[in-house]
């Protein structure tokens, strides 16, 4: 296959649309281990997860045995508004870096939202609604869960509450506006609305927040809320689930055209869009059958899987949700208030953090100045102004075709493009006016973040 075969874009149809998402987890030898009630320190039961998630989300949690599960028609049809997304060939990145290596990226932007958050958003919000709730809460980082949310939650009819952390809020009063434009309301984090929020700001006075603080919130209000649940845009596998849309569509328009791939790039925070991205590559994988390299990558301002604890821990920073077992550091862990503000989670998806434990993904993490220097090459050679989140793996992925080029090899590489950064211009004026810099934890930051962790007998070895 010649390069002049493989046009620019590569569509799906509508008809060829995922009508069922991949559950990687039917493939996995090693199952993450359970979450646990912080309460008892024994594994979550249905009852205690159902005064916090939507029935059927739950369901699809637990389920660790079925490949493909059905999306609804009524979620397809929402998805038909905006999906598929484009596969995209990045020839004239491929010109300015003169590699041998073939791009392509799946761009993920092209809704109002701006990302892939819209996938989950959808569904979360149709089962809530199928449920007869009335309400949702949630937390959001960049303002792109909270926006897709928002959009998704006045499609089904339902009220929203949004916790966003407040260093985002102000970076970002657009994204918010946006927000509220569709019907939600927007609480900077932490606030005093909340026993959680109250008990923050108490300990850390002046924070700019995180997204630890923001899911506090979130889960408290929806506790106490009738006919309220809470749904997240990251971590949990159902989301996971749900975006595995964006690697279904990838392999498919790969397919088209007899292609696959060699390497699979993606941004990771919670490790939602990483973990749709390569989730039907990843089955393969653990089936034998591809040797694909499988690279996440993560703020080094906040680097839970490269210098992280593979322990339970709280995935919130009041401590009030159930533990999980994942690369941490530690609900307490305050980030800076870098850029990417989709990245800055203390804690790491629970399959992600497995598939890493066990050797089949690797994770690199990068400084903030380098990623936006990438960005602004990709932005004027492709045409598109990436989001700070998705510059991650726009960044990787030029120095995997870079090496390429040093080893004479010829390789295909995929990354995920998950949203634009048209509300991110006090990011980009920043890095314009050189007054940008890099904030990398040092040992000693970390060990304040990890001294947070919770010193269970399970995480001594003990059970």
């Amino acid at each position: 296959m010649t390069a002049k075969h493989i046009p620019y874009k590569i569509y799906l149809s509508e008809e060829e649309m995922p009508k069922a998402w991949y559950n990687v987890k039917a493939h996995m030898k090693t199952q993450h281990p359970p979450f646990l009630n912080p309460a008892t320190q024994k594994p979550c039961t249905r009852d205690d997860l159902a005064a916090v998630f939507c029935d059927a989300c739950i369901e699809q949690e637990l389920n660790e045995t079925d490949e493909r599960i059905a999306i609804p028609q009524g979620i397809l049809d929402f998805y038909r508004m905006f999906r598929p997304s484009p596969l995209v060939r990045a020839y004239y990145l491929e010109q300015l870096l003169d590699t041998p290596a073939e791009i392509y990226y799946k761009f993920e932007g092209n809704n109002t939202s701006g990302s892939h958050k819209l996938n989950s958003a959808a569904a979360q919000a149709f089962y809530a609604k199928e449920q007869g709730l009335t309400s949702i809460t949630t937390e959001t980082g960049a303002g792109q869960w909270g926006t897709a949310l928002a959009m998704a939650a006045a499609f089904y009819g339902l009220h929203l509450d949004v916790y966003m952390v407040k260093v985002s809020a102000e970076q970002k009063p657009y994204r918010r506006e946006v927000i509220r434009t569709y019907g939600a309301n927007v609480i900077p984090s932490p606030s005093d609305t909340t026993a959680a929020g109250r008990k923050i700001l108490r300990e850390f006075p002046g924070t700019g927040g995180s997204l630890g603080c923001a899911i506090s919130e979130a889960v408290e209000k929806a506790v106490s809320t009738p006919g309220c649940r809470y749904v997240l845009g990251s971590v949990l596998d159902h989301v996971l689930l749900h975006q595995s849309v964006i690697g279904l569509e990838s392999k498919a328009a790969l397919e088209k055209h007899g292609l696959r791939p060699d390497i699979v790039i993606g941004c990771m925070g919670g490790g939602s869009n990483f973990g749709g991205l390569i989730a039907p590559f990843m089955g393969e994988k653990l089936d034998g059958k591809n040797e694909i390299d499988f690279i996440g990558v993560e703020p080094a301002s906040c680097p839970s899987l490269t210098r992280g604890k593979y322990v339970y821990d709280f995935c919130d920073s009041a401590k009030i949700t159930p533990l999980a077992k994942m690369y941490t550091l530690g609900c307490g862990f305050m980030p800076s208030a870098s850029h990417a503000g989709g990245l800055r989670y203390h804690g790491m998806s629970p399959v992600i953090s497995q598939l890493y434990h066990d050797g089949f993904l690797r994770a690199v993490a990068l400084e903030q100045t380098r990623v936006f220097d990438a960005a602004v090459k990709f932005a004027k050679c492709e045409g598109i102004l990436p989001a700070p989140e998705s510059a991650h793996a726009i960044c990787a992925a030029m120095d995997e075709a870079l090496r390429c080029k040093r080893e004479g090899k010829k390789k295909v590489i995929l990354f995920g493009l998950t949203g634009t950064g048209y509300f991110d211009l006090a990011a980009y004026k920043q890095y314009n006016d050189h007054t940008m810099t890099d904030t990398i934890p040092t040992d000693a930051d970390l060990e304040k973040g990890f001294a947070s962790i919770p010193d269970f007998p399970v995480n001594q070895g003990l059970l």
